[in-house]
């Protein structure tokens, strides 16, 4: 008999998240999800993440907006997007159709946008949850502005959450010294679940031009070189806060998400994997699904947080 893979990201929410397994695409790496449908069955995902969403529709930042570097990559795409109004009449319609849960990433500039923003996603058909986007490194306003602060944190979560009965998951930069504090503030606020953790904060020179390869220098690094501050992140926060935590940050297989969830980790978030693989999301789900039997774990429930220190 196989595994039980199913998690509740939303658990006591008068809504729920309930997922079938515990593997999500990250916001940024998997567009809008249609071009990814084209290629396997996404309703075998746990979940789908979009791009992050704005009010008004963004061209993006100037290119180059991506550097390979060694185990990762930089972008700085700037939240390129379609804007809030296409998402509510052209892309949720779509989304409805599917049967596997789809959460906006929503990115506002001040606080009273994400407001805003939840309480125009709020009741519509093919949106399961938002995710809060406080934490984005490649824009000016906003982004990790927010996110770098406890105080804006929590504000932008409370009003994302009064202005909606969707579960709201916040997710955190790992650009501060303490994401704990981070974590605990938008808890005491209302988040549903917290992601951990959005890019880290890097940078990459041309030495023939003598110049950043990226126009604004710095961008967001991903892929396997963070997974170590992500696993390290996602336990800490795990062992401070009640809600569920999504980690995300370097997993590219099975072995990799087990980690997560062994430090706490209810779910995982596939991302830059996605650019080298299309299908990795689904490798990683059968990578968890060959763990578990080979381990003879009969629910995933058996190892989640089975790595953080035992209660006092």
């Amino acid at each position: 008999m196989p595994p039980s893979l199913a998690v509740d990201l939303a658990p006591g929410h008068k809504t729920g998240l309930a997922l079938r397994n515990p593997v999500m695409t990250a916001s940024g790496t998997f567009s809008w999800g249609f071009e990814f449908a084209k290629q396997f069955d996404i309703n075998a995902l746990g979940a789908v993440v979009s791009k992050g969403v704005t009010i008004a529709p963004r061209a993006g930042n100037q290119q180059p907006r991506v550097a390979e570097t060694p185990a990762g990559m930089l972008n700085s795409i700037g939240l390129q997007n379609v804007g809030l109004d296409e998402v509510i009449t052209e892309l949720a319609p779509k989304w409805a159709k599917w049967d596997v849960p789809v959460i906006v990433n929503v990115a506002g500039d001040t606080i009273d946008e994400f407001g805003e923003m939840a309480a125009a996603l709020d009741g519509l058909p093919g949106i399961a949850a938002l995710e809060l986007n406080i934490s984005c490194p490649n824009v000016d306003i906003g982004g990790i502005e927010i996110g770098q602060d406890p105080e804006a944190s929590a504000r932008a979560t409370r009003a994302a959450v009064r202005n909606t009965d969707l579960p709201v998951i916040v997710k955190l930069t790992p650009n501060v010294t303490d994401p704990v504090k981070l974590a605990l503030a938008v808890e005491a606020e209302g988040a549903a679940a917290i992601c951990a953790i959005n890019t880290v904060l890097g940078l990459a020179i041309d030495t023939k031009r003598r110049r950043p390869v990226l126009p604004r220098a710095r961008g967001g690094l991903s892929g396997p070189a963070i997974k170590p501050v992500a696993l390290r992140i996602v336990y800490d926060v795990a062992k401070a806060v009640r809600v569920p935590v999504i980690g995300c940050g370097g997993i590219r297989t099975g072995e990799d998400a087990i980690e997560f969830l062994m430090a706490g980790a209810s779910a995982v978030q596939v991302g830059t994997a996605t650019f080298a693989d299309p299908r990795a999301p689904l490798d990683v789900l059968d990578g968890i699904e060959a763990w578990c039997a080979r381990e003879g774990v009969e629910d995933l429930r058996e190892i989640i947080g089975c790595a953080l220190p035992a209660p006092v």
